[in-house]
């Protein structure tokens, strides 16, 4: 203790001989305060000390005080039934029941305490370890050394909590070490000579030494634990990862792995932050050393030596702007895939470079794309069919005051791409053409303003104006020889849409004593020209067309900008929304659409028959139909359909429930589609997708997924896994199947052990399941 501390209790002693501030003789409860002393919080800080009783032996130089001690000093905090502090040796001695708060808030419990008086260095007996992260260490006897040292002999360590119902009953897991040593400088635990347990059980002893992070460090450069995986083509592998801290906004990880099969993989990740954004390299390398473990005549076999490299950054230039990239190169188009690279192992691949702004009443969208094709043919023709996106821009803006009392917005797109090979094959009877090989540019822009006026009997009409110019221009091989429809010449093309159309909606509101109805006839008609150069042109994004209950009321049915609805056109249908007193919630729709007046868009051909079988390509369409039930009891059914118009029968259903208790979550998924010959499909679609997770108890859960043909009457995906999970361990085991003609490893088994502050032990990747355990 400092000299100028050791005056203060020379004062108090003064102050107790002569009665001034305290009696000592038969007072219990009496409380001592050092006289002029207060806290404070600073290091160098002054000491407290409160005591039921305090003797002050002059000739021994003893200050002793008993009975509900407390002693604050220096941002540390103790308790004791009794402290006796000697002025000659500068040594603090408590004893009982004694709690020692440090400065970082951990707590240390003992029994019997001798430190120096700044409780720098000395021995404790018998003692606890709390830190702040809930970590615990126990210990027969420690000492406290220079250097911000704590050395604690025939410790146990371990991150669970204490079982509250069976108290002294052991921890999940432990770790029994012949000696921990704490250190406050590098902020380090060492446990050495250690012997790890599991339910009470020696599990084995560790060869060697462990060193982990104390509580104050959130990075910590070191080996990481072993991670395992296990396939038919790659064998067993062994990662040990190495993490390391460059500065307090750079590291990065290196991953080898070593695949018995395979020989060595290399596999890094270097990370940066910076002030406006983050950036993320990734690299990985192999020298195969058994290639003909693969498929003959594959990517994965004809290759030695494979590669990768990717880069991801995203940057806030401003609140309202940000650009950010997301590539990746390989030296073939499957290595990633094969090796499920972290980061780059799907089956696709998208090389995005972008920049997208946000404002409160616009919109800036720009993505230039390149798609890496990840599958084991040799010559990597699905990759050379896949156009390169240089750019696409979306704008998207609305007037900030009314226009005539309505709403005004301008929506714009450019899009401009090329394509090395024609994307085109023939399914059933017809030839589809999702792309030719050439270039193709083009630029549209297009307005409009609508108002809604309320009549006095509740009627509410929107007319809407719209016009629409497009300029297009492509280049290529020419008309493909097996198309059929009217294709345009190579070169550049011009259309334009004018749009008149006026929706009409009466909502009608029942209510009774438990419940809240409304009712709302809808109806729209668009009057305007017909698509110009219908089917003559390429489709790029305009491919995917689905007529349901969602899109029935849109002014432009089609997905995108390369094709554009023509011909007069009028939607009629029905919307219900119902609320009821007991938490039970319904909503529906149903509805027809008829083409009265022009060509109907989706009866024309084009390269891909975007509108062939869509329940459109007649002047009155199919029946949709939508209807939904919110249960409060956790469960939600949908259904979506769509009817012939004659017959009734039903050609597309898509159907949903969705259940989250306490204990069960999941949702089960059924899709039927009839044959669609024109369009493709010669076959009728009938699948049925389930994902559960059940939640055994408080700490294990079971997961599965299952996809069911039910036309072909097989299963063609399948997974099931385990897990645990508390406060200190996650354990997850999960085995997922899914047949593929392309993938390298059909069936994977996978496998997580997380002991907290320790580290993963891993097989494989479990992250689906991860999540559903989660939920």
């Amino acid at each position: 203790m400092a000299v100028s501390d050791r005056k203060h209790i020379r004062r108090l002693a003064a102050a107790l001989l002569t009665g001034v501030s305290v009696c000592v003789f038969g007072v219990s409860a009496t409380v001592v305060q050092a006289q002029g002393l207060v806290p404070q919080a600073a290091d160098g800080a002054k000491m407290l000390l409160r005591a039921n009783e305090l003797v002050y032996n002059q000739d021994a130089k003893l200050v002793t005080a008993t009975g509900g001690v407390q002693i604050y000093y220096n941002r540390y905090k103790m308790v004791a039934q009794r402290v006796q502090y000697d002025q000659k040796s500068g040594r603090v001695m408590a004893t009982g029941n004694i709690e020692l708060i440090e400065p970082g808030g951990s707590r240390v419990y003992a029994e019997q305490l001798d430190v120096t008086d700044n409780f720098g260095e000395g021995f404790i007996n018998a003692l606890r370890v709390e830190t702040t992260d809930n970590t615990r260490l126990a210990a027969e006897s420690a000492e406290r050394q220079p250097g911000d040292l704590m050395v604690l002999n025939n410790s146990v360590y371990t991150a669970c909590l204490p079982c509250t119902q069976t108290p002294g009953k052991a921890p999940l897991w432990q770790v029994k070490a012949q000696r921990i040593v704490r250190n406050g400088q590098t902020h380090t635990i060492r446990l050495e000579n250690a012997q790890f347990e599991l339910f009470g059980l020696p599990i084995g002893r560790l060869p060697f030494a462990i060193e982990v992070p104390d509580e104050t460090v959130e990075r910590k450069s070191g080996l990481l634990f072993p991670q395992y995986s296990a396939s038919d083509n790659l064998g067993f592998g062994v990662t040990v990862p190495y993490y390391h801290v460059f500065s307090p906004s750079m590291d990065a990880t290196l991953s080898p792995t070593y695949f018995s099969n395979q020989g060595l993989l290399l596999q890094g990740e270097i990370r940066n932050k910076f002030e406006t954004g983050e950036h993320t390299f990734r690299f990985a390398g192999i020298h195969q050393n058994d290639p003909k473990a693969f498929d003959p005549n594959t990517s994965d076999s004809a290759a030695d030596n494979r590669f990768m490299a990717a880069s991801k950054g995203e940057f806030r230039i401003n609140p309202r702007w940000t650009f950010g990239w997301n590539v990746m190169t390989q030296s073939d188009n499957n290595f990633s895939r094969t090796y499920k690279l972290t980061g780059v192992g799907g089956g696709t691949f998208t090389n995005d470079v972008y920049l997208t702004g946000l404002g409160t009443r616009n919109y800036f969208d720009l993505h230039n794309y390149y798609f890496n094709i990840q599958d084991d043919t040799y010559s990597n023709t699905a990759e050379q069919k896949q156009a390169i996106v240089y750019p696409s821009l979306d704008y998207t803006y609305y007037a900030p005051e009314p226009i005539l009392g309505g709403e005004l917005s301008v929506t714009s797109n450019i899009t401009n791409l090329s394509r090395r090979e024609d994307d085109w094959y023939r399914e059933g009877t017809t030839n589809r053409f999702p792309g030719l090989e050439g270039s193709y540019s083009r630029l549209t822009v297009e307005a409009e303003w609508k108002r809604t006026f309320n009549t006095l009997d509740g009627l509410l009409l929107t007319p809407i104006l719209a016009a629409r110019g497009d300029g297009i221009r492509h280049t290529g091989s020419g008309t493909p020889g097996a198309y059929f429809g009217d294709m345009e010449t190579e070169g550049a093309n011009g259309r334009y849409m004018l749009t008149a159309g006026l929706e009409a909606r009466y909502p009608i509101l029942l209510t009774t004593e438990n419940s809240s109805h409304i009712i709302e006839p809808i109806a729209q008609i668009f009057a305007r020209p017909d698509e110009q150069m219908a089917g003559g042109l390429p489709n790029e994004d305009a491919q995917s067309f689905v007529f349901d209950a969602t899109s029935l009321f849109e002014r432009d049915k089609f997905s995108g900008f390369d094709r554009v609805e023509g011909g007069t056109r009028a939607n009629v249908g029905l919307r219900y929304t119902g609320t009821f007193a007991n938490g039970i919630g319904v909503r529906s729709v149903v509805g027809q659409s008829y083409q009265i007046a022009g060509q109907n868009s989706f009866a024309t051909e084009d390269l891909v028959h975007a509108g062939a079988d869509s329940g459109l390509e007649t002047r009155r369409s199919d029946y949709v139909a939508m209807a939904a039930i919110d249960l409060p009891q956790g469960f939600t059914i949908g259904a979506n359909a769509r009817f012939d118009e004659k017959t009734f029968a039903i050609k597309r259903t898509d159907a949903s429930l969705g259940y989250t208790t306490p204990r069960v979550s999941g949702t089960l998924v059924y899709t039927q589609v009839d044959a669609q010959p024109e369009y493709g499909s010669d076959d009728a679609r009938d699948v049925l997708k389930h994902s559960m997770s059940f939640r055994i108890n408080e700490n294990w859960a079971l997961a599965g997924t299952a996809t069911w043909d039910l036309v072909d009457k097989q299963l063609i995906r399948r997974g099931i896994g385990i897990s645990y999970a508390d406060e200190c361990t996650i354990f997850t085991l999960a085995y997922t199947d899914k047949p593929s003609d392309t993938a390298a490893n059909d069936w994977t088994v996978s496998a997580r052990l997380s002991f907290r502050t320790l580290g993963d032990i891993s097989v494989g990747s479990t992250e689906g399941f991860d999540q559903d355990y989660r939920n």
